[in-house]
């Protein structure tokens, strides 16, 4: 298996990574999830939902090498085009958390090292054929070889050849370890797409709630709806229309003007515009975060004592309200705020510059001065990185900023710098602790390593019982909020905006835009 790349995992929207809590015990004791319960329902709404017209969607981030190929993703038009033309085997809620999509039932055997997915009966490709376990296994295959897609992260422990068709729409899927958070790791955004075993991404087919039309690469796409989409009534709207734009600016004057429909990502200070307008403005609370990475093995952040001091320094409100307009959560230094594991008991970090410089004291760094490499990496950063420095002086601290190129940020010395910030979509605990706080994750920035917290994962990996594993990840939480290799000082809000006559908008803790590229639920007027 070849390397995967930061581009790769978190081109654009790679986590929503991302049930009401009845549904998710279902999943986990291998009952069927029952397919009225749909993360996005059928819009409420004065006026009954229609079905007609073309939806404009006005989206930034694009480039001549966007693609269509669901296993390929790196922007934000790239998942916009792969969530409307395919369908994942699981996907993420408007509540943050994962849902069976086109499988009925994914269920462990005792230990989890073998889960059984069940494809539903009568999901249809766009050219008419019913898809079956043959299909499943070939969607399964196509993630790890033979180029990888981001989905080959969360299958590495995946024994390829053991793949077992139990019966039409039934697959057995064996690992080499106990893998109890496989359906966490599974949300559709990011992972396992259904697709034909003869699929050919110069003509792309699946199942999802539109076909292809035509696509032109940074410019357009043009999608038509399934009119027998498994999942009716959706969608909604005749036509579907993904265009790329260069900028935010020319971006929201095309919501403006009529151009479009909706926009995604809308910068702060544009709200009340977008308002006054006549436009409407859906703010989701969001779960991606932006963080301070310390490395754990390169001085000062060797000492634990210098790493709590920093986290101490921050005043998180303030900088939110600096940076974002206050459109956010605040976090707690540990990841993945709307997972039912997250652990809220945890005292809150506050800024406290007396305790900081005391702990700083303890540890001989008085008066300390470091690096701190930034870049335009997402919407903020930079932002953050100089409020930062200017609370750092408030302990002592000299906070010199390094801003590079997003290029030579994830170059060759991505993962090497000693201090420095990163972006992360939202995901589940345990699905994002194998990306970032293990030995060999892909991405492990702080070069944590921690042997109890390690002890720990793989106690939860082998763990079905729910109420054991919120014990262990409560456990692995404190460990990461006490050994201290993140800063991350709050959860980012997702704004969109949308045209008066556009309904079915929901707000959304997936992360991402339009709950999560959910254009088969938006209707016109």
């Amino acid at each position: 298996m070849g390397p995967i790349t930061r581009r790769d995992f978190l081109g654009g929207a790679a986590k929503s990574g991302i049930l009401g809590a009845g549904a998710l015990i279902a999943v986990r004791g291998g009952l069927s999830n029952a397919s009225s319960s749909r993360a996005t329902p059928a819009p409420a709404s004065t006026v009954k939902a229609r079905h007609g017209g073309t939806l404009t969607a006005a989206l930034t981030g694009g480039s001549s090498a966007d693609t269509v190929d669901p296993n390929k993703p790196a922007t934000n038009p790239d998942f916009a085009r792969i969530a409307s033309l395919y369908d994942g085997v699981v996907w993420g809620g408007k509540n943050g958390l994962p849902y069976l999509r086109v499988v009925d039932e994914l269920a462990p055997n005792k230990d989890a090292t073998t889960w059984t997915m069940r494809l539903r009966k009568g999901v249809l490709f766009h050219n008419g054929r019913e898809a079956t376990a043959d299909d499943l296994i070939f969607s399964i295959r196509r993630c790890v070889t033979p180029s990888p897609g981001v989905a080959a992260i969360l299958l590495r422990k995946l024994k390829l050849a053991e793949i077992r068709k139990v019966d039409k729409y039934t697959v057995s899927i064996p690992f080499s370890r106990p893998y109890s958070t496989f359906f966490e790791a599974l949300d559709g955004t990011s992972t396992v797409y259904l697709l034909p075993e003869d699929f050919d991404p110069k003509h792309p087919i699946g199942t999802g709630p539109f076909k292809y039309v035509s696509f032109t690469p940074g410019v357009e796409s043009v999608f038509r709806r399934w009119e027998n989409y498994w999942d009716q009534p959706l969608p909604y709207v005749d036509e579907l229309v993904l265009v790329d734009y260069s900028d935010e600016s020319s971006q929201v004057n095309a919501l403006l003007s009529g151009q479009a429909n909706c926009v995604n990502s809308v910068p702060f200070d544009l709200i009340d515009s977008l308002k006054s307008s006549g436009k409407k403005v859906e703010i989701s609370p969001g779960g991606g975060w932006n963080p301070f990475t310390m490395r754990v093995d390169k001085a000062p952040f060797t000492d634990v004592r210098v790493r709590q001091a920093f986290q101490l320094i921050v005043d998180r409100r303030k900088m939110l309200e600096s940076v974002y307009g206050g459109y956010g959560t605040i976090g707690n230094d540990i990841f993945g705020i709307w997972d039912p594991e997250y652990d809220h008991a945890l005292p809150q970090h506050e800024q406290d510059i007396p305790q900081a410089k005391a702990l700083l004291k303890a540890a001989g760094h008085e008066g300390l001065t470091v690096e701190l490499v930034t870049g335009d990496i997402a919407q903020g950063v930079l932002g953050m990185a100089e409020v930062f420095a200017q609370q750092a002086s408030l302990a002592g601290v000299k906070v010199n900023l390094n801003q590079i190129t997003p290029t030579e940020y994830f170059g060759p010395n991505y993962l090497q710098w000693t201090f420095a910030q990163d972006y992360w979509y939202y995901a589940p605990i345990l699905a994002q602790v194998p990306d970032n706080t293990i030995p060999g994750a892909p991405f492990n920035e702080t070069h944590f390593d921690d042997a109890r917290y390690n002890t720990l994962f793989s106690q939860a990996l082998a763990t079905l019982n729910a109420s054991t594993k919120a014990d262990i990840v409560h456990e692995m939480q404190k460990v990461l909020w006490t050994q201290a290799p993140y800063i991350i000082p709050f959860f980012l809000a997702v704004i969109d905006g949308y045209a008066p006559d556009v309904h079915g908008a929901v707000p959304s803790k997936t992360g991402i835009s339009f709950n999560g590229w959910d254009f088969r639920s938006l209707w016109l007027s």
